[in-house]
Parts: structure tokens; C-alpha cells; sequence
């Protein structure tokens, strides 16, 4: 089948790989019809290359026809139409019963320390081949899926892997609800569709932050309060202004380890990445630092009493925390994977014909999968008002 799999530091490339098969009982095997690329792939691309190996396969966010199951598999059969979450999670253990799927017992990855397998998401989440393919393996079938109706096109749906839980859950970890204030660091997709959420949610202004035109202009579109970075001296200033002097109720960062104004934790990951992979694997997992202009900006635009919000990729081990200021303003923290399983019940019901938050236009670019390696250089620079990419595995000729 064709794949895009990973070849070095912004090196993708579309080539022929095995076709998955089922290797345990529990799995089922997909068609892929619809496959994206997610911003979080970028880290991939290139801060988390160490954790790679050429010919890894890349994508956590897919959907498609299932093509054939295991013996063990219960509710899913050859033909139903599902949305694959980026975790592999049982739905059985401790974790899962309590709504934590990305943390999963059962697929947790203890030799590196961290939750749940990730598809196409490197060493540290399990080295599981990705969805970004004409076909998809997908372990713990049973309850690693998401049912859906045949009938809408794959974009009603879509989003149901990853964008739109990651979203749903960075609003609701803010603790914002009507009457408050919420700010969106980052207008990316993730960013994007917490702005969406929220204000279906009735939160009463919304403030999205970023330097990209496309983006603004598409949040503004929806009556999102735009701060633009090339216009502000400091977002915490001008929240505040908009805010009678408080700040924020909740801010999101949606932005993560790769954030811009972070000059030092930017110089220093362009020292890493030159290393050889045997040495920067022990620096990053045991000094590694981000950038972490995102972050001070979010505690810095919260008001007291206030909740940061943290769905943008962190995966620093020493980055300085600002704790007095923390300490000081009494400020919540949340952060992590979304646990996909455990908001899909809140979400499906806004699928609908009336499409509230706006999913049938949601991407900005729709390609077949041999445009691939193109997209990601073009995504990584923020050119081409690129926001969100599908891919299209099994369709050839020219991008819409």
C-alpha cells in the first residue's frame, strides 16, 4: 500500500510499504478514506526526529470502511463506517472506566514512561503505524472506534479523531461557561475549533491570539475578538484591557512546544536536532527544554483565580516554571492527551445538518495522499493559508 512515512528531519515521502494485517485477535484492519494531517505532526517533522525511524509511518487522525477483523473483536464488522481516536485504548482498565482513555492501562508504553499508543507517533508512543495510508491496523478494535452513519461525507466525521475532542476538552479543562471570558492562544485548528466550542457553549467573549492572517480572518468570521501578535506589545496587557483590568477567566494554549519569541529554547533545539539521534534522545528526555513563550503568556493573561488550559504539545523535562507567579495568582493548570472516547457522546449530537461548528468547511485544503510531503513543508511555514489538510488516500489528480 502507500503510506507517508517519515524519512529524517523535514524529510516525508509517499512510498510503498506491507499492508497491515491482523496480528492479535482484537484488531480489525480499515480502508482509509479520509486521513489529516495534524500541527502536531510538525513535531514530528522536526523537534521530535530523534524518536523516529525511517520508514516510520505517519498520522493519528483517520476514518474509513473496515475491511476485515479479528476473532476477538466484538460490535464491528466487515463494511461499518468508523472514525479511528489517535489512542489505542481498551476501554476496560482503571484508566479507561474513568474516562481517561489516553491513559490507558493496557497500551500505556512503561518503557518510555509515557500513556496510551498513539498511531504514527514515534518511539515514545509506541512506534504504531500511522494513518496517513491506504490502510490502517487498529488494535483493541472493540472500543478504538467510533461508529458513524453512512450517508454525510467523511468531513461531518472526520474531526472526531483528534481536532475536535482535543478542542472540546482544552474548553472544558478552562472551567469557563456563560458570562466568562476565554482566551485562545493559537488559531490553528485546534485553536480554531475551541473558539467554535466555546462560544456554541455560550461563553460570552472569546479572544483568539495568533500572527497569521488566514487564521485571524477565519476566528474574526465567527465573531471571535482578534488579538494580532505583529500589533500587540503584550497579549496579557491587552486582554486585560478587554477585561476591565482583570484578565481572562481560562485561557487555552493551543500553540505547545514550538511557540514563537521563544529565541533561547529555539537555539537550543536546532542544537539537538544536529546531534546525532543516540545523543539527542538522553538530552531531550532528560534536559529537554520548549519554548515556552505560549505558556508565560497564558499565565500572564489569566486573571487570579483563573484556569490555563494546556492542549498545544509540551515535552520539555527541565523547562522553568514561572511558580511564584503561579502560587501567587492561585492559578489551575490542566493539560493532556484529550481522552477522545470520553467527549465523543457530547459531540456527536452537534454533527447534524446545521452544522453549528461549522465541520463541512473546516478544512482549508483537501489533497490526494502523493501531495503529502508538499503539505507538510507548506503547513510547517503557515503559507497558502493552510489551516487543516485531509488527505484522500484512495483519490488521484489535483489538490481542491
Amino acid at each position: 500500500m502507500r503510506a507517508v512515512v517519515w524519512n529524517g528531519t523535514k524529510d516525508v515521502r509517499v512510498e510503498e510499504v506491507p499492508d497491515p494485517r491482523i496480528q492479535e485477535p482484537g484488531d480489525a484492519v480499515i480502508r482509509v478514506t479520509s486521513t489529516n494531517i495534524c500541527g502536531s505532526d510538525l513535531h514530528l517533522y522536526e523537534p521530535l526526529g530523534a524518536f523516529m525511524t525511517p520508514g516510520d509511518v505517519l498520522g493519528h487522525e483517520a476514518m474509513g470502511v473496515v475491511e476485515e477483523v479479528g476473532p476477538g473483536v466484538d460490535g464491528l464488522a466487515v463494511g461499518d463506517r468508523v472514525v479511528v481516536p489517535f489512542q489505542v485504548c481498551c476501554g476496560s482498565c482503571w484508566m479507561c472506566e474513568r474516562g481517561l482513555q489516553s491513559q490507558c492501562e493496557r497500551t500505556q508504553n512503561t518503557d518510555q514512561g509515557t500513556g496510551a499508543t498513539l498511531f504514527g507517533y514515534s518511539q515514545l508512543y509506541g512506534a504504531l503505524p500511522g494513518g496517513q495510508a491506504e490502510y490502517l491496523r487498529v488494535p483493541h478494535a472493540s472500543y478504538t472506534h467510533v461508529q458513524v452513519p453512512d450517508g454525510p461525507g467523511d468531513e461531518r466525521f472526520v474531526y472526531l479523531s483528534d481536532v475536535l475532542p482535543t478542542a472540546w476538552q482544552a474548553v472544558a479543562y478552562s472551567g469557563v461557561g456563560p458570562g466568562d471570558t476565554l482566551v485562545v492562544l493559537g488559531l490553528g485548528p485546534i485553536g480554531d475549533m475551541a473558539c467554535r466550542i466555546a462560544q456554541q457553549q455560550g461563553v460570552e467573549r472569546v479572544i483568539g491570539v495568533d500572527r497569521v492572517d488566514a487564521r485571524l480572518a477565519r476566528a474574526r468570521d465567527r465573531g471571535v475578538t482578534t488579538l494580532d501578535l505583529r500589533d500587540v506589545d503584550e497579549v496579557g496587557d491587552a486582554v486585560r484591557d478587554l477585561t476591565g483590568g482583570r484578565g481572562a477567566d481560562g485561557v487555552v494554549d493551543a500553540v505547545g512546544m514550538e511557540a514563537h519569541g521563544s529565541g533561547v529554547a529555539k537555539l537550543s533545539h536546532k542544537i539537538v536536532e544536529a546531534l546525532p539521534s543516540a545523543v539527542t534522545k538522553p538530552v531531550m528526555t532528560r534536559m529537554g527544554i520548549d519554548r515556552l513563550a505560549a505558556f508565560y503568556t497564558a499565565v500572564d493573561a489569566v486573571r487570579r483565580g483563573g484556569t490555563v488550559s494546556l492542549s498545544g504539545v509540551y515535552g520539555g523535562m527541565t523547562d522553568p516554571m514561572p511558580m511564584m507567579t503561579l502560587f501567587d495568582k492561585q492559578v489551575t493548570m490542566r493539560m493532556g492527551q484529550a481522552n477522545v472516547k470520553r467527549w465523543v457522546p457530547d459531540i456527536l449530537p452537534l454533527l447534524t445538518d446545521e452544522d453549528p461548528l461549522g465541520v463541512d468547511g473546516f478544512a482549508t485544503h483537501r489533497l490526494p495522499l502523493d501531495a503529502a510531503p508538499e503539505a507538510y513543508a507548506t503547513f510547517q511555514a503557515k503559507e497558502d493559508d493552510m489551516v487543516k489538510v485531509v488527505l484522500k488516500p484512495w483519490e488521484r489528480g489535483d489538490a481542491a
